[in-house]
């Protein structure tokens, strides 16, 4: 475990001084006293003290804590969230599963298919990938950690981006096939922000480093990945994301400030998805055995094509995706999947986000066919992949 001690998550033995340490941290006080403003900051970790009593591993951590969070969010901030999990059997003593997905929110990704996954029957939650990028806060690194969180460094130069990746597929394999946790990771490093998913090659291939298998295919073989989509009926961020694209557009030495990625997880935290829905594709071990005898490049080529196949004919289409795609096309071809009332409240929706925009030169129409597109990319993947 040595090895590891610089990226994984906290183990049972380190919870009770990481919380301690997190009691202790001013930020995270400041935090908990928005909270509850009319308690004493001594009554206030008291009582979080005697909550966190018994709690002696991060997946007690997860369920006594952030599972009675995440399903309060789900209650108030969508319409509900299902899980289509037809293909991986509730089986105690079977195998973890390492989930490729699309990345729609910094935060809920992995948090809602924590909860969808506990409420299935499955005996444990997800580890996930988070970049170092989002950890500005010691406080948030430890409450991360505290949450199965290994850590995902970012901004590295060539050399010391191999070195990492190594560790990362080599921490990976083993949470995987010793450690028996399930992993949740994203297709590509960072959203898509047009929603145009597709797997980055690169990651695969730092999936593959790590392992005992003889070959490419062996090594991801023992990590039983899973293509998952994620749906989202509408995307809080989408306002977000469209005015990057104009920001970009106009400075295209533009960066996102660190305050940037925060207003960009409490908006997705806190902002209205609609309904949401999680799909698993088939598992890579039913098919990946038909890319044998590919060389390397051709073997990753295919099988991130294969992902995107799997990933975007999962996609839960709603009436929002179908709107967008005849706006932008200005035809209506899909007008069998939508009333006139569906209109009107997209529209409605729409001119919302616009409004919440606040940038020098905002330009209205490119930052609303931004937005339009972002809603009719699934759409457009999906029939790509079924008129196939």
């Amino acid at each position: 475990m040595e090895e590891f001690d610089e990226i994984r998550p906290y183990e049972a033995g380190e919870m009770k001084q990481a919380f301690e340490d997190l009691l202790s941290d001013r930020q995270f006080n400041a935090i908990m006293k928005g909270f509850a403003p009319w308690l004493p900051k001594g009554l206030r970790n008291g009582l979080l003290r005697l909550t966190f009593t018994g709690v002696k591993t991060p997946l007690g951590f997860q369920l006594r804590f952030m599972k009675p969070i995440v399903n309060h969010i789900i209650r108030k901030h969508t319409d509900g969230c299902t899980f289509d999990r037809s293909l991986l059997p509730a089986d105690k003593q079977g195998p973890r599963y390492t989930f490729v997905s699309n990345h729609r929110d910094i935060v809920l990704d992995s948090a809602f298919l924590d909860v969808m996954l506990i409420k299935a029957g499955h005996p444990t939650t997800v580890e996930i990938g988070i970049g170092d990028n989002l950890l500005i806060y010691p406080w948030i690194k430890r409450l991360v950690r505290m949450n199965k969180a290994f850590t995902v460094r970012r901004g590295l130069t060539p050399k010391e981006m191999l070195r990492s990746s190594q560790l990362m597929s080599s921490y990976i394999h083993y949470a995987v096939t010793q450690k028996k946790e399930n992993i949740w990771i994203a297709q590509r490093e960072g959203r898509a922000k047009d929603s145009d998913d597709r797997t980055q090659e690169s990651v695969l291939k730092m999936l593959a480093m790590g392992g005992m298998g003889e070959n490419m295919a062996d090594k991801l073989r023992d990590l039983n990945i899973v293509p998952l989509t994620i749906s989202y009926e509408y995307d809080p961020c989408d306002y977000l994301k469209a005015q990057e694209f104009q920001q970009k557009r106009d400075n295209p030495a533009f960066k996102k400030s660190k305050q940037d990625d925060l207003d960009n997880m409490k908006t997705g935290i806190f902002g209205y998805k609609g309904r949401v829905h999680y799909h698993c594709g088939t598992p890579i071990n039913a098919w990946i055995d038909e890319l044998a005898g590919l060389s390397k490049n051709e073997f990753y080529a295919a099988l991130a094509q294969r992902m995107d196949c799997e990933i975007h004919v999962g996609y839960r289409l709603y009436p929002a995706n179908y709107v967008a795609a005849d706006q932008l096309s200005g035809r209506i071809d899909y007008a069998d999947h939508y009333t006139q009332q569906d209109v009107q409240t997209f529209n409605h929706y729409l001119d919302g986000q616009l409004a919440k925009i606040r940038i020098p030169n905002k330009d209205e129409a490119f930052l609303r066919e931004r937005m339009l597109t972002m809603y009719a990319n699934p759409l457009r993947n999906k029939m790509a992949v079924e008129s196939e």
